[in-house]
């Protein structure tokens, strides 16, 4: 069974986790990389304790002892505006310090989303391609998860 934790965006602390769960259901958006028929637990579920992200030097360390292999970070950091800008940070962090594997993102990004950064040009820049990918979907799913 793989463990999973996920934190997300202190903007969306308030989070239900709804898609983000539905996402890993359907493994649909980061969660494709799990095999449909792969047991998936998720361990641990918390926000980042707002910016610059406090919870991230001792959240994962609470999730890392209850098995978590992964922790993902929300699509919220990808999407909110602006984007985290300390998402990249925040996975360098975990991934030497806890050893665990770091995933950017979870559910897939909605349309509307997409819609808003391409014309904001917000993800113009080559370097978000490799943040965007495990969340880009087809134009069905990103209107399913609008």
């Amino acid at each position: 069974m793989k463990k999973i934790g996920i934190i997300i965006c202190g903007r969306y602390k308030a989070c239900g986790g709804g898609k983000c769960l539905r996402a890993l259901r359907e493994r649909v958006g980061a969660f494709a990389r799990y095999e449909k028929d792969e047991p998936v637990e998720v361990v641990g579920y918390s926000y980042c304790g707002d910016c610059p992200g406090g919870n991230v030097e001792y959240v994962p360390e609470e999730m890392k002892k209850n098995g978590a292999e992964v922790i993902h970070l929300a699509t919220g950091l990808i999407v909110g505006y602006p984007p985290c800008p300390y998402i990249d940070t925040f996975r360098d962090f975990m991934q030497h310090r806890y050893g665990v594997k770091v995933v950017l993102g979870t559910h897939p990004i909605p349309r509307k989303y997409l819609e808003l950064h391409t014309k904001l040009g917000t993800w113009e820049d080559p370097s978000w391609n490799e943040r965007l990918a495990p969340t880009m979907a087809d134009e069905a799913t990103r209107v399913a998860y609008d």
